[in-house]
């Protein structure tokens, strides 16, 4: 009996990492990306590049209606609605606000997301070793800084429903933190490492050596743009391309903000948004950040990477396709200099890298993955949002399980794409 063959539609991390998983199990896999494997067009690129298994809350947060005022009028701010796009993006907004409307519903949504993340760093460790890039991979930890521990305490029902999951942190202050982070500046007195966690030192490399280590496993890459599917009798036949349909078994739609037009081909209207982020890199920074650190009081993320020094952040709720706004890439490095005042002595000028892309993400903070409403054979693996690189590894292992039609487990009910209630017919 031949293996059961599985297109896989998108070679970012939850692509690539299914690709590899897939084979492992001893699936015939053939891989749709119209880009290239680990560029600048994907949102696997660009991200800060943490494993965070701790990142378990949703971006919302109860009380956080109170802000869209502000979210409205201060374009350059952390999290930003553009004015324009504000009709289509109001029905997200709504729900995203109402997905965490109380603490008992971010405690859900944590307990969820915990099972998609947890022991996550080793299994990327696993991944990257596999590949040939194991030195991509560091477990030194991810930091987080305040200026207080008032401020940390303000912040504690976070702190305590990642406890209720398991979650570990050693808490620092002033002293210990200065002896961590020396260069940091010294307006921050307290600080929370979670040890459990890690980050990639380059991830468009990292996803890149998953697709090539694919391909030596037998994978096929076709560069082409995946359209739509062959269903016939509720069975999939083949996925629609550009260079022509693929005759497959099963088909994943990996495919990032791409995703929810074939997710309705597949018989799912899903409220899949682009929350949009920046990035800079600074390739020279002149100052040493032995952590990744993420500051709270501008809710940016410093990340030591092999190519410099990467300062990510922002939201920006827009349309998937508008141009960049290029001053939220500028404030990123105002703020990274004035955390580590002796990068602002160093005289750098303007980064070598500035970046945009588009986080995939559903209102409720939880990503699609299970099979379609039109066809079981197809199954959705997309909208992981922030945690798109440290959940991908697990999600490769649930795909596959779901490919095989082995049993996942109560723990990821919470992440079926009917949940929305939003059929349509394929």
């Amino acid at each position: 009996m031949s293996a059961m063959h599985v297109v896989i539609i998108g070679a970012g991390a939850v692509g690539a990492a299914t690709a590899v998983q897939a084979l492992n199990a001893g699936l015939r896999v053939t891989l749709i990306e119209p880009g290239e494997p680990g560029g600048r067009q994907a949102a696997s690129y660009g991200n800060a590049g943490w494993l965070s298994s701790h990142s378990v809350l949703p971006p919302a947060a109860p009380g956080a209606w109170k802000q869209v005022p502000r979210w409205l009028k201060d374009p350059l701010g952390p999290l930003a609605v553009r004015w324009r796009h504000l009709p289509q993006a109001a029905p997200w907004l709504v729900r995203y606000l109402a997905s965490a409307w109380t603490w008992e519903q971010v405690a859900r949504t944590a307990h969820a997301l915990r099972s998609l993340l947890a022991g996550a760093p080793a299994l990327h460790e696993a991944l990257a070793r596999q590949a040939g890039v194991a030195d991509l991979i560091e477990r030194r930890g991810l930091l987080h800084v305040y200026l207080s521990e008032q401020h940390f305490r303000a912040d504690g029902r976070a702190w305590q429903i990642r406890r209720q999951e398991g979650i570990q942190w050693q808490a620092l202050d002033a002293q210990a933190l200065r002896a961590l982070e020396p260069d940091l500046h010294p307006r921050y007195t307290f600080g929370a490492l979670v040890g459990e966690a890690g980050h990639c030192q380059d991830p468009g490399a990292y996803v890149a050596a998953l697709v090539r280590l694919a391909q030596s496993l037998g994978a096929e890459l076709r560069r082409t743009r995946a359209t739509g599917f062959y269903i016939e009798n509720g069975r999939l036949r083949g996925v629609r391309a550009d260079d022509g349909d693929i005759a497959c078994d099963k088909a994943v739609i990996a495919a990032g903000i791409r995703s929810r037009d074939l997710a309705r081909l597949a018989g799912d209207d899903v409220p899949l948004a682009a929350e949009r982020g920046y990035h800079a890199v600074i390739r020279q920074p002149g100052v040493r950040v032995n952590t990744a650190t993420m500051f709270a009081d501008c809710k940016m993320v410093a990340t030591p990477m092999q190519a410099g020094l990467r300062v990510a952040g922002q939201v920006e709720i827009d349309h998937v396709d508008a141009a960049p706004d290029w001053r939220r890439a500028r404030i990123l490095v105002d703020l990274v200099r004035s955390a580590y005042p002796s990068l602002s002595a160093t005289g750098v000028d303007e980064p070598a890298d500035y970046w945009q892309g588009s986080r995939p993400s559903l209102p409720d903070g939880l990503p699609c993955i299970g099979p379609a409403s039109a066809c079981a054979d197809i199954v959705h693996a997309f909208g992981h949002g922030h945690v798109g690189l440290v959940s991908s590894a697990r999600t490769g292992e649930l795909v596959v399980r779901i490919l095989q039609g082995q049993p996942t487990g109560a723990a990821f009910a919470s992440f079926d794409p009917r949940r929305f209630g939003r059929r349509r017919p394929a």
